[in-house]
């Protein structure tokens, strides 16, 4: 008797196949090698719900007893990159971050300018609204909204310090 797949599991395999099928193709049209590395690295990247980094990426492959040197995770991200698999985002000085374009197309990013903490935001609004710019001489692909400001941990932190340091201005 075999398990079948729970709905989770069947869209990350259709999702993966698809990005398969994508990256076959784009790899055959730039004359790059067909690795068992890069087939993995791709298949572990369509398990993330959103954003992954290259630490931890790492880990999850090594957790799963696949081992692969760091400078061929940042090379096959590199290529995926320049395939159109994946988008890199990064926030101020914070590490890299990446995601399947694929899901990316689905929402925007809030990012907060003190903490560089990255949320994601779904908006049905947004995406249809891109997808109707005529823009001349120019083929919108995809689009990918970021939109600076204060999370609200680190606003009620500093109006916390601010209402201290006026607090403390009275008192001396």
């Amino acid at each position: 008797m075999t398990d079948k797949p729970t709905a989770p599991e069947k869209i990350e395999n259709k999702i993966y196949s698809e990005a398969r099928k994508s990256f076959t193709e784009y790899l055959a049209g730039k004359k790059l090698r067909k690795t068992e590395e890069r087939f993995r690295i791709l298949e572990e990247i369509c398990t993330f719900p959103g954003h992954f980094d290259i630490c931890t990426l790492h880990r999850q492959l090594d957790e799963k007893n696949y081992h692969v040197s760091t400078a061929t995770l940042y090379n096959t991200l590199e290529v995926l990159v320049d395939g159109r698999l994946i988008i890199r985002l990064q926030a101020g000085g914070n590490a890299v971050q990446y995601e399947l374009r694929k899901l990316a197309e689905t929402h925007l990013h809030v990012i907060c300018t003190k903490c560089e903490t990255i949320r994601e935001v779904k908006n049905a609004h947004f995406r249809s609204q891109w997808r109707g710019i005529k823009t001349p001489r120019f083929t919108p692909e995809f689009a990918a909204l970021y939109i600076y400001g204060l999370c609200s941990k680190c606003k009620n932190k500093m109006q916390k310090n601010g209402l201290d340091k006026k607090n403390n201005k009275k008192k001396k």
